[in-house]
């Protein structure tokens, strides 16, 4: 661009940068001519013997002519560097640079034009690849944090080799069938299939209670069914877990051995089926890390698994019966071989402790949810993470499989249930399921045709799948809904609560 071209500002600010480099030139001369008079004057003064410098103390004035030479050049060369340097007139982008050279982003009585003149001084000081190392900087941080997030896996036992192997040869045949029974459900009239919703929606919106019982002094945690749906056990605070007969609520045995709060206690699949009633039928955790084993004929435990340093919340049963799931806030979980008896996996991946753990009908998949509000399906027969359950904005207390094999339902401490879809790998909706935290969710075991949940606003709702409309809610607890199950013949629904007690919900 010739000069003709450049505006009158733009001539009018060489000028001016021009008249004050001449200025400052100038006074560099004439500096630098009195000082060289002043250094012959004082060699004269040396001469005459006028000046005393027998103590043999002088001071070269070269060295501070030199020194206060080179000073002012530097800074001429600086104020050339600034002038050559393009600074943005986005003052947020001004901020971001300021703060990533480590300088204060405002400085008091300062603007955005004065801030970015302060960055252009700064940036003439230590040159524009500061700023560009700082931003490598900033992302190599990033990027050496985000693999920091990353799932890591290690090698395992022979035994969990083994057991990988085992659970394909379990899971494919039962996936198989579970398809088969989908494409056979398919082929169902869908007037057939709507009539049957109909009937089923009418029955839930019928519910009432049916039964409730004190079930413990302390606060009620957990209930489950079993699987005959005869009887329900319970666990409680006070380390007692009771055995009821359904549906009368009588007590049959009250199971004693631990000391502190009981988190969870679970069925064996078979338990009440095939099972003796000697052999292990039940297991239950605790807030001091034990894990205890319960037969039907005792009310002391058959054994302990230990390994636990933290709290365990949540103890579940695979599929099969081999093996047992338990969660713990030591941010892992970990799987037990009762075969082997011994722990086959312990694994990590939450940030924050893991509350709760449930196992695909198929026995193939675990999915988890943890206090860092995120969930997690594993695959068991390759222990890789095969989706990531991210959208809950609290803790994720409660996690649930439906038996049709692709929808998992989370409960979460931000008074939300999610529903998320395995084949499309992401929620599929969000329910605003209750006004306090969500602390259990189950689907209908036998075809998964509605879910509940359990919260601590003192209800229980029921949920239409799909759809998820609301179909009844089930009030009447004085305190917080701890747990809920559903029998395994879909007659019942359980609730325990906060207030000591436990209730049976059953359609009119």
């Amino acid at each position: 661009m010739s000069d003709e071209d450049e505006g009158p500002l733009v001539k009018k600010s060489r000028i001016f940068y021009g008249s004050l480099e001449e200025k400052e030139r100038e006074r560099l001369s004439r500096e630098t001519a009195g000082t060289g008079k002043l250094k012959d004057g004082v060699k004269a003064g040396i001469a005459a013997g006028n000046i005393n410098i027998s103590s043999g103390e002088s001071m070269d004035l070269e060295e501070r002519v030199s020194e206060r030479q080179s000073e002012v050049l530097a800074e001429f060369e600086r104020r050339r560097r600034a002038r050559q340097i393009t600074v943005s007139t986005d003052d947020a982008e001004v901020k971001a640079c300021l703060r990533a050279l480590g300088e204060p982003i405002i400085i008091f009585g300062e603007g955005p034009a004065e801030r970015r003149e302060r960055l252009r001084n700064i940036l003439s000081v230590v040159g524009p690849d500061a700023l560009k190392k700082s931003k490598k900087d900033d992302d190599k941080s990033k990027r050496s944090q985000e693999e920091r997030q990353e799932t890591w896996y290690h090698e395992g036992p022979n035994t969990l080799k083994e057991a990988r192997l085992w659970l394909a040869k379990y899971s494919l045949p039962r996936a198989m069938k579970r398809l088969e029974a989908a494409r056979a459900h398919k082929e169902i009239p869908e007037s057939t299939r709507t009539v049957k919703q109909q009937e089923l929606h009418k029955n839930l919106r019928n519910l009432n209670n049916f039964c409730s019982q004190i079930g413990d002094d302390r606060p009620i945690s957990f209930c489950q069914f079993s699987p005959n749906s005869k009887m329900l056990v319970t666990a409680s605070w006070s380390g007692l877990c009771k055995l009821w007969s359904i549906p009368d609520c009588t007590l049959v045995r009250t199971l004693r051995g631990h000391s502190t709060n009981v988190g969870a206690i679970s069925f064996h699949p078979q338990a009440t089926l095939s099972l003796e009633d000697s052999d292990v039928n039940m297991v239950s955790c605790a807030v001091d890390g034990s894990v205890k084993l319960w037969s039907m004929d005792s009310d002391e435990p058959v054994a302990d698994i230990e390994g636990h340093s933290a709290r365990v919340a949540r103890v579940t049963w695979h599929p099969s019966g081999r093996f047992l799931g338990t969660t713990c806030y030591d941010d892992s979980w970990r799987l037990w071989d009762l075969e082997a008896q011994e722990e086959i996996l312990h694994q990590e991946g939450h940030s924050k402790g893991v509350h709760d753990l449930h196992f695909h009908p198929d026995g193939s998949l675990a999915g988890t949810g943890g206090l860092d509000s995120f969930g997690r399906i594993w695959d068991l027969r390759t222990g890789r993470c095969v989706m990531f359950l991210e959208g809950h904005l609290k803790e994720i207390y409660s996690i649930n499989f439906s038996p049709n094999g692709f929808n998992v339902a989370t409960g979460s401490g931000d008074n939300t249930v999610k529903v998320w879809d395995l084949r499309r790998r992401r929620c599929i909706y969000t329910i605003p399921a209750h006004q306090n935290l969500v602390s259990s969710v189950c689907f209908q075991p036998t075809d998964g045709h509605f879910l509940v949940s359990g919260a601590y606003d003192n209800t229980a709702k029921v949920w239409t799948h799909p759809g998820w409309s609301p179909l009844k809610t089930l009030a009447g607890h004085e305190g917080k809904v701890m747990g809920v199950d559903m029998s395994p013949d879909g007659q019942l629904i359980a609730t325990c609560s906060y207030d000591r007690t436990f209730k049976l919900w059953m359609s009119e």
